[in-house]
């Protein structure tokens, strides 16, 4: 039996798909900012004196990188309210990414942070900055060019990562695409727009990054 491709039913609900692919943005762009502050946090604590710092740390880094996300997303979205934590599906869709990618933030800022020159802080001691100032204007600024690209292909992967939004009914990109599926059973031609939206949308994101790292490349000659 054939398959004729038919994409009307697809253009018809095509603004539903854009109207997804903008909320899995908005996801991705709230989940990193979170996921940075996070990040930075945890990143200086592995790198702290303290041991139980360290070791509080660790912990977190391990437990949420070797989780898989779709089980973080579950448990947030089920269990979380069987302890008294209520929180929309948005919301604790948005705690699950953000504390996943700030495992993975953690151990990149980690990296970035020990490539930093230690004389660095000394420079800054000689010329009266605290060890906050110094962190703030001098090692945070360094670090964060070293780890731009490892920093934008994480951004890249929370973007797609949305997608696991759907399986609690958060209306993102993939979410609008079942939908339009399930009511107009065009199954290659749902699959195929939505599919070319996710990676017209990476490509882009790719491109807007490179540019990023170019200009600061040439900042810092």
């Amino acid at each position: 039996m054939g398959y004729t491709l038919n994409f009307a039913a697809v253009w018809r609900n095509f603004d539903d798909l854009v109207w997804g692919l903008g909320l899995s943005l908005v996801l991705a762009f709230v989940a990193i900012a979170i996921g940075c502050a996070i990040g930075l946090v945890t990143a200086f604590a592995r790198t702290s004196k303290p041991l139980p710092l360290r070791w509080l740390a660790g912990t977190y880094v391990t437990v949420f990188r070797n989780t898989p996300l779709l089980v973080l997303v579950l448990f947030s979205f089920f269990a979380l309210p069987q302890m008294g934590f209520r929180l929309s599906k948005t919301n604790s869709f948005v705690l699950a990414l953000s504390l996943y990618s700030g495992a993975y933030l953690a151990e990149v800022f980690r990296g970035g942070l020990l490539g930093v020159p230690k004389g660095m802080r000394e420079a800054g001691l000689a010329i009266g900055l605290t060890d906050g100032q110094i962190r703030r204007r001098i090692i945070i600024p360094i670090m964060l060019r070293a780890v731009l690209p490892a920093l934008g292909s994480t951004f890249i992967g929370l973007f797609k990562d949305t997608s696991l939004a759907a399986a609690i009914a958060v209306p993102e990109l993939t979410f609008e695409a079942r939908k339009i599926n399930v009511e107009t059973f065009r199954v290659i031609e749902t699959w195929l727009v939505a599919s070319g939206l996710y990676i017209v949308t990476c490509s882009i994101l790719a491109a807007l990054l490179r540019r990023l790292e170019a200009r600061l490349s040439v900042a810092r000659t």
